[in-house]
């Protein structure tokens, strides 16, 4: 390309900012009355008055955790949940939701004896049934997820399981060997 075609394309692109700038001033605006639309020459906009700012950087300041895998091959955190009960999850990417053991509802201050267990959930181990319920919040280090769907097992349940639900709601989250690094 041409020294030339820069040029003009830079000059181009400045009037164009100075016309834009010029016409959305409120001084020259059609409401604008005598008094308030005159020009002094020190006002008018020309492209050699133009300031050309740069962009402001982009930040990469993002919350993270990571979460480090145990022999079992499997990827496991504590959280804390609803801000009072510390929860251990495995990380499971086949879960739709996050499930919780009864005994971790409890923990969370749940009541599950009351809850109303009508869904039909499948598991790994077979079907059981499960109450729906939403989580207010779930804290892994830095990240923190708000209103998180869930559903309380009453059965066949060992452990909870930290699912979709929650890893929908971070921007990102990648595994690297033995780690899950999960950002928000």
């Amino acid at each position: 390309m041409k020294l030339s075609h820069v040029v003009g394309t830079f000059l181009l692109a400045g009037g164009v900012a100075a016309l834009i700038s010029f016409y959305l001033d409120p001084k020259f605006s059609e409401e604008a009355t005598p008094e308030t639309a005159s020009v002094t020459p020190s006002e008018s906009p020309s492209v050699a008055n133009l300031a050309v700012e740069p962009p402001a950087p982009a930040t990469s300041a993002r919350r993270m955790a990571t979460i480090n895998a145990r022999p079992d091959g499997h990827y496991w955190t504590r959280a804390l949940v609803n801000k009072k009960a510390s929860v251990e999850f495995m990380v499971d990417t086949g879960a739709s939701v996050v499930a919780l053991t009864y005994k971790d509802a409890q923990k969370m201050g749940l009541r599950p004896e009351t809850l109303d267990y009508k869904w039909e959930i499948r598991t790994a181990g077979g079907i059981t049934k499960g109450a729906s319920v939403k989580i207010e919040s779930i804290q892994i280090n830095q990240v923190n997820v708000r209103n998180v769907d869930a559903m309380v097992l009453r059965t066949d349940l060992s452990q909870s399981l930290l699912g979709m639900s929650f890893l929908r709601e971070l921007y990102s989250y990648e595994f690297r060997g033995e780690r899950m690094i999960i950002q928000q």
